[in-house]
C-alpha cells in the first residue's frame, strides 16, 4: 500500500538502488525519496528513472525525512554520521552496513535509539533478496513496520531479537550469494573437464541449483530427506556425495561459515573504535 513515507538515502550504490527500485511508486513517490551521493552520474540516473531528488552532500532534506537509510561502506560510516548527526532527530534510521554495531551508531548520533540493523544480500538487486533485521529499544512499533515494509520492497525479512545473531545472518545470506556463485564454478570447471561447453555447463548448474533450492522452498520435507530421496546406495549421486565426504567438503562449508561471522563481529569492533 502507497503512503507518504519521505525516505532519505545516504549513499546511492547497487544495494539502494535496488531498495529504492522497489519503493518508488509503490510504497512511496518517487518524490518522496531523497538520495545523497558523491557520484553525480549515480544521482543523474537515479533521478532520471524514479523520479528521486538528489543531493551530493547530506543537508537539510534529510531533516524533512521520516525514515533514513545508512547505505554507505563500513569504514565510511563513522565519518557518514557525524555530517548526518546534526540532521536526526526522531527519524528512524536504517542500516544495511555490515560489521557495524546499532549501538556504536546511536553513540555517533548521541544516544538516538530509533535504529534499526539490516542485513540484506546482492539478490535484492532482483527483489530476491532476505534481509535479517534488529531493532533498538527506542523504535516504535510504527517504525518497525515501516522499516519491514521498505526492505520487503527487495524480498522476504527475518526478524532476530537479539543483534548479535545479525553476525550469523551475514555469514549465511549475506555472504551467501557469494558461496553458491562458488560453487556454480566448480560444477561449470567440471563440466568443461568431462566434455561439455562452457555455455552447457553453466545452464545446466543454474538451472540445477534454482530448481532444487525452489524445490526445497516448496517441500514440507527437510532438506537431508529430500537429499536422500535422490541418493541411492551405489549409484552415481552416491559416488559424489561420498568423495564430497572424503574431501571433508560440509565441514568446510561449516568452518568458512563461521569465519565469516567471526569477521562480522570483527569489523564491529574495529569501526566501533572511537
Amino acid at each position: 500500500m502507497k503512503n507518504n513515507l519521505k525516505i532519505s538515502f545516504i549513499g546511492g550504490g547497487n544495494m539502494a538502488t535496488a531498495l529504492i527500485g522497489g519503493l518508488a511508486g509503490k510504497l512511496t513517490d518517487g518524490a518522496n525519496i531523497h538520495v545523497v551521493d558523491i557520484n553525480a552520474d549515480s544521482l543523474h540516473k537515479l533521478a532520471q528513472q524514479y523520479h528521486v531528488t538528489t543531493a551530493q552532500q547530506i543537508g537539510e532534506a534529510i531533516a524533512q525525512s521520516d525514515v533514513v537509510v545508512l547505505a554507505v561502506k563500513p569504514q565510511q560510516m563513522k565519518s557518514v554520521v557525524a555530517q548526518l548527526q546534526p540532521f536526526v532527530t526522531s527519524q528512524l534510521v536504517i542500516s544495511i552496513a555490515a560489521g557495524i554495531r546499532a549501538a556504536d551508531l546511536s553513540r555517533w548520533m548521541h544516544g538516538h535509539t530509533a535504529i534499526v540493523r539490516t542485513m540484506p544480500n546482492t539478490p535484492a538487486l532482483i527483489g530476491k533478496g532476505i534481509t535479517g533485521m534488529v531493532a533498538l529499544s527506542g523504535v516504535s512499533q510504527e517504525q518497525i513496520n515501516a522499516a519491514d515494509a521498505i526492505m520487503r520492497a527487495v524480498g522476504p525479512t527475518v526478524w532476530l531479537e537479539n543483534e548479535a545473531l545479525i553476525d550469523p545472518v551475514t555469514a549465511v545470506s549475506g555472504s551467501g550469494p557469494a558461496y553458491v556463485f562458488y560453487f556454480l564454478e566448480a560444477m561449470q570447471q567440471a563440466a568443461e573437464e568431462m566434455g561439455l561447453t562452457p555455455e552447457q555447463g553453466m545452464e545446466l548448474a543454474i538451472a540445477t541449483f534454482s530448481g532444487a533450492a525452489q524445490l526445497a522452498a516448496q517441500s514440507a520435507e527437510p532438506v537431508a530427506v529430500l537429499r536422500d530421496r535422490v541418493t541411492s546406495k551405489g549409484g552415481t549421486t552416491y559416488a559424489a556425495l561420498t568423495s564430497m565426504e572424503e574431501s571433508g567438503v560440509k565441514d568446510a562449508i561449516i568452518r568458512a561459515m563461521k569465519a565469516a561471522a567471526a569477521r562480522g563481529k570483527e569489523m564491529g569492533e574495529e569501526f566501533g573504535r572511537d
